[in-house]
């Protein structure tokens, strides 16, 4: 069974801390989290455009920017099984 890979791009800042807390408090067995920091990890940031952080990417698309609410990252799949 594949997972749906999620990638957040972070800085040293609350709002960053409060969005991977929250993707791992909803991400269930299919999903696999990644967790970079824009200070190491600046080019894979710009492979996607990543201009602001907290940012989520899901299987390789930027589908987030800014602090989400539960409802977003439900919405762009994560927590939800893959089908």
């Amino acid at each position: 069974m594949s997972k749906r890979q999620i990638e957040i791009f972070t800085a040293d800042c609350p709002l960053c801390s409060e969005t991977v807390q929250m993707v791992q408090e909803l991400a269930c067995s299919s999903c696999e989290i990644l967790v970079y920091n824009l200070g190491q990890e600046r080019s894979k940031a710009q492979q996607y455009g990543v201009n602001a952080v907290p940012a989520i990417a899901i299987n390789g698309t930027l589908v987030l920017i800014g602090k989400p609410s539960r409802e977003q990252l439900q919405a762009v799949g994560v927590g939800q099984p893959l089908s």
